[in-house]
């Protein structure tokens, strides 16, 4: 069968490819501009609900396999609004970053003799963190906000350990094993990194000082 059958064929079932491919792109544009990273997962089980939460650092959106494009378009800034408004809640305060900092001083740094002047949250694309260790002040990635707290704790901890051992040698290492959950958190900012490039359109952080 040549392409000139087959377009006779199948022309009235099937819509052809560049049409698809235009009406998916006009549908986009719909959608606001500078959106964080999110994907939306269609299931076949799913009859009428919605659900949204933030899986390996990108935002996921459950709809329901039937749910029309135009919809799907619709609920897509609601759904992240939401996720973003539950994040906002969960957002820890300077003051209490500054807390977990000290108690983290107090359990695995006894001997410590300085402590960092100020830690606060930070837009950081490429790191997880940032330490100054000329003005002592700690920067945490805004995108560990509503990660479990032994992820944000290990990632304090780690800038902690820069205020005295600034590169990432034998006795930065030996610090860093003195974290009870060290494993655990690493293997939670591997996956988030990797759940960020299989669907996301934005940049990572990746596991850095």
């Amino acid at each position: 069968m040549d392409n000139f059958e087959q377009e006779i064929l199948f022309s009235e079932i099937f819509p052809q490819v560049a049409q698809i491919a235009k009406r998916r792109k006009s549908d986009d544009a719909k959608l606001p501009q500078n959106l964080p990273a999110y994907r939306v997962i269609r299931k076949e089980r799913r009859r009428r609900g919605i659900s949204a939460f933030r899986q390996g650092g990108v935002i996921e959106i459950h709809i329901p396999a039937r749910m029309s494009r135009r919809q799907e378009i619709e609920i897509i800034p609601e759904m992240i609004a939401m996720v973003l408004r539950r994040e906002a809640r969960e957002r820890k305060t300077d003051l209490q970053l500054m807390q977990i900092g000290v108690e983290q001083l107090a359990t695995y740094l006894p001997e410590f003799d300085i402590y960092p002047a100020s830690i606060n949250w930070r837009s950081m694309n490429e790191r997880w963190g940032s330490c100054t260790t000329v003005d002592r002040t700690i920067r945490i990635s805004d995108r560990l906000i509503g990660a479990p707290s032994y992820v944000l704790n290990y990632i304090i901890f780690h800038e902690l350990i820069h205020l005295k051992v600034i590169a990432h040698d034998q006795e930065f290492n030996n610090y860093l094993s003195r974290f009870t959950d060290k494993d655990k958190a690493e293997a939670f900012l591997e996956g988030f990194e990797l759940g960020c490039q299989s669907g996301a359109p934005a940049l990572l952080p990746a596991a850095n000082n």
